[in-house]
């Protein structure tokens, strides 16, 4: 079985969705960032952590390409071609969907409040806006970021569109927002978010 600890409301819910997709047993320890649970298995505080036979696993990509090798599931195989393409979508979108909403967030509460410069937001918005352009020529022809197979960069996307929304941070391409919609009707996805209010 594994463990997961981290709040819903943060990247955290990448992993559970993941474990929901994948049909996995696991337990779900709701702690927040930089608590006593939390840094006994990361000194950084950050969230989220899996553990796996006493060994824990931080950040959430690192996480999500683990449980997929693992279980062979939303992967392609590492070495080939389609492997290559899927990680550097998901370099893509950490590099130019999630570092820009986090640099926001950064500037909206994290940082004191000395430190918050709140006119970055607008050229972060403008590069998230030409990213959603850039990403909507990378993506294949199916209803998945690869095309006709859920993977990965799948579960980064979504939760990074819901993000933006919550950050006020417009999904300006059509295809990406009936995407978003698609991928949130999910029963995975729903059982993982439903795990706000437990």
């Amino acid at each position: 079985m594994y463990t997961v600890i981290g709040t819903v409301g943060s990247r955290t819910l990448r992993v559970l969705w993941m474990l929901e997709e994948l049909g996995a047993e696991y337990q779900h320890v709701r702690a927040a960032p930089r608590s006593e649970d939390v840094v006994a298995f990361n000194p950084a505080g950050k969230v989220p952590v899996l553990v796996v036979d006493g060994t824990p696993i931080t950040d959430s990509t690192a996480i999500l390409t683990y449980l997929a090798d693992a279980h062979g599931k939303f992967t392609h195989e590492a070495g080939t071609l389609e492997r290559a393409r899927q990680d550097s979508l998901t370099q893509f979108l950490l590099d130019e969907f999630d570092a820009n909403l986090w640099t926001a967030a950064r500037h909206s509460f994290v940082l004191p409040e000395e430190l918050r410069l709140s006119g970055i937001k607008n050229s972060l918005r403008w590069e998230f806006e030409r990213s959603q352009r850039t990403l909507i020529h990378r993506m294949g022809d199916g209803e998945f970021v690869m095309g006709e197979e859920m993977t990965v960069p799948d579960i980064i996307l979504t939760h990074c569109l819901d993000w933006a929304l919550m950050a006020k941070f417009p999904i300006v391409e059509h295809r990406l927002s009936e995407y978003h919609d698609r991928m949130r009707a999910r029963p995975a996805y729903r059982r993982a978010v439903a795990k706000r209010d437990e």
